[in-house]
């Protein structure tokens, strides 16, 4: 069984900024995007699903 590295779902130029290397909850590096919509993540490992977002700049 192989499995997809967030690393092979990079997307344009926006993509870039959306890619996460690691889940935010179990720290595992099993990524799967999700949904229609980019930002949106499945967790393989731990089953939990979670999107980023670009909030905006620090002045």
């Amino acid at each position: 069984m192989t499995t997809d590295s967030a690393a092979d779902f990079v997307g344009g130029p926006a993509g870039e900024r959306q890619v996460p290397f690691y889940c935010p909850y179990c720290g595992d590096e099993a990524l799967r995007p999700a949904g229609a919509q980019e930002g949106h993540w499945d967790c393989t490992s731990c089953a939990r699903s979670f999107q980023l977002r670009f909030a905006g700049v620090l002045s």
